[in-house]
C-alpha cells in the first residue's frame, strides 16, 4: 500500500557536482516513486545513475520510465544506468512529446552512438520495451496505478505527469514555461488535489524575464498553481545550476514565507505519500 517518492537528480540543464552544490545536490532529474512495491522513474538524468545502482542491491527488478522529454539534462544518466546491463531486469521506456514520426526508441539509442558514447544501446541485455502515446492520454500501468499526462510549453515538446494510486497523486511537472498572469489549464486539469506536486521552478520571477523562451518556470508560478488547484504540498523542482546551495536556502525560506506547503527538493530526499 505504500506511495513513496525519492528524489535522485533535481538539478536543471547540466549537472554540478561541486562544495558549491553539496546540500541541495547536483545531478539532473529523475525521481523515482513507489506504490505497493511497484515503481516508476521520471526521466533519466544523471540522478539514475545511484538509482541504478540502488536497484543493484535491491528486490527491485522492473519500473516504468516515463519521459517528460529527452534534452540531454534528462536523457544522459542512461547510459550509466547499470540494471540496463543485467538480463534480470526489465524496463518499458514511454515518451509522450515527440511528432513527426520519431520514436523514443531511437532518440535513446541515438545518443548511444558513434561519435557520442563508445558502448551502444544493444549491449543492454535487459529487457527493455518502448512505448510512444500523444501527451494528453490517459492509461493504466497496472489495475490500480492510473496516469494522466498533458502537454507543456517547452522547445521540443514536454510531458506532464500525474499518478494516481489508493486514491492518492503525484503530479510531476518539467520542463514548461508559464505566461505571466495567465495560469497553464493544461498545468492546472492535471494538477488539481494532488498530494505532491513536483514542478519546474528553475527561475525566479525576478529572473524569468531574462530567460522568456527557454522552456522553464519559477518557484514563484509553482506556489501560485499549487494554491489555485488547491495541491497538498509542492516540491520545488530543476534547481538552476547557478542557484547554489546558499540561493537556494534563500529560496527554501522565501518559499515558505508565500506558502508553507512549499519544500525545496535534495538529492536523496524521501516524501511518503502513503
Amino acid at each position: 500500500m505504500a506511495f513513496k517518492v525519492k528524489f535522485w537528480g533535481v538539478r536543471g540543464s547540466i549537472s554540478c557536482p561541486g562544495h558549491h552544490h553539496l546540500h541541495y545536490g547536483g545531478n539532473t532529474s529523475c525521481v523515482e516513486v513507489a506504490m505497493g512495491g511497484r515503481r516508476v522513474i521520471f526521466d533519466a538524468g544523471t540522478g539514475i545513475r545511484n538509482l541504478g545502482k540502488w536497484f543493484m542491491r535491491r528486490d527491485a527488478h522492473h519500473a516504468w520510465i516515463l519521459m517528460s522529454h529527452t534534452h540531454w539534462d534528462h536523457i544522459h544518466g542512461f547510459p550509466f544506468f547499470q540494471p540496463a546491463f543485467s538480463p534480470n531486469y526489465s524496463f518499458e521506456i514511454m515518451a509522450g512529446h515527440l511528432e513527426n514520426g520519431q520514436k523514443i526508441e531511437n532518440i535513446m539509442a541515438g545518443q548511444m552512438t558513434h561519435p557520442f558514447f563508445p558502448v551502444p544501446i544493444e549491449t543492454m541485455s535487459a529487457r527493455i520495451a518502448y512505448s510512444d502515446f500523444k501527451a494528453g492520454d490517459r492509461f493504466q500501468l497496472a489495475p490500480d496505478i492510473y496516469v494522466r499526462t498533458a502537454k507543456l510549453n517547452h522547445p521540443d515538446g514536454a510531458t506532464g505527469y500525474r499518478l494516481d494510486y489508493q486514491g492518492h497523486s503525484v503530479a510531476y511537472v518539467t520542463d514548461t514555461e508559464h505566461l505571466p498572469g495567465k495560469p497553464d489549464q493544461n498545468v492546472l486539469g492535471l494538477i488539481d488535489g494532488a498530494d505532491l506536486l513536483v514542478y519546474d521552478c528553475t527561475y525566479t520571477d525576478n529572473e524569468f524575464e531574462a530567460k522568456r523562451g527557454w522552456g522553464h518556470s519559477t518557484w514563484q508560478e509553482g506556489v501560485r498553481l499549487a494554491q489555485a488547484a488547491q495541491v497538498k504540498r509542492l516540491a520545488i523542482f530543476h534547481h538552476d545550476p547557478d542557484h547554489e546551495d546558499p540561493v537556494m536556502e534563500r529560496i527554501e525560506g522565501q518559499a515558505f514565507a508565500m506558502w508553507p506547503g512549499a519544500f525545496v527538493s535534495r538529492d536523496n530526499m524521501r516524501f511518503n505519500i502513503l
